[in-house]
């Protein structure tokens, strides 16, 4: 990547985090939007069981404790064949959990509350980020970039997870909203959170170098 992308990138990852802050404030100020109010009434117009079961599925790798299963097997497996510091660094992601934690504590605005919407799902911490949305924005955009960095993955491997990564990232705040469990503007928060900590968690990534034993990667140009 050379030096004028690099500084473009990290000016828009600047605008991010501005963004990320100047929200974070609004929302602990005024915790009650009526855009929040509106949109999720919105998303859950349409309701049946079967919706129900798909929103709740597409939410499951978020919960306790599928995700740490999710990530440990995974640097598990990443290790086993030889991507060492990709295993490593697939650790990290769950990292954004803290992350999540440490801004709900500070915003401590409350979930959605049952006399507004139909809660499907009852959650437990503050509402604001979507912890579910930054994980995945954290974890499953980082599977995206190893599947394009590690080389002699499979394409029956590298093209499925990224299909279903980029489903899932995409579609997890249109599930935490119907479910219930968060506003529009928390899922707006966990994904410019998300891009910030992917950002930072990638470029460690990639300016660490790969030892000896480790399998090959893509040079990054």
């Amino acid at each position: 990547m050379n030096k004028r992308r690099q500084r473009l990138m990290l000016w828009v990852v600047l605008l991010i985090t501005a963004g990320f802050v100047a929200l974070s404030v609004f929302v602990h100020v005024y915790p009650d939007l009526s855009i929040d109010l509106r949109l999720s009434r919105d998303v859950q117009r349409h309701q049946n069981a079967f919706i129900d079961g798909l929103m709740y599925a597409i939410s499951t790798p978020g919960y306790l404790p599928e995700s740490v299963i999710m990530v440990g097997l995974t640097a598990l497996l990443f290790f086993l064949y030889k991507y060492k510091k990709a295993a490593g660094f697939t650790l990290l992601t769950g990292v954004s959990a803290l992350v999540s934690t440490i801004v709900k504590v500070l915003v401590n605005r409350p979930r959605p509350s049952d006399t507004l919407v139909r809660i499907v799902k009852k959650t437990a911490q503050q509402s604001f980020p979507s912890g579910h949305v930054l994980f995945y924005v954290v974890f499953f955009g980082f599977m995206m970039l190893l599947m394009l960095q590690l080389e002699g993955m499979p394409k029956w491997i590298k093209y499925p997870v990224i299909i279903i990564s980029s489903f899932l990232i995409f579609t997890i705040p249109v599930s935490r909203i119907y479910l219930g469990a968060h506003w529009f503007t928390d899922v707006v928060g966990g994904f410019l959170l998300g891009l910030v900590c992917l950002y930072v968690l990638s470029w460690f990534y990639l300016r660490k170098p790969a030892n000896a034993t480790e399998a090959p990667v893509a040079e990054t140009k």
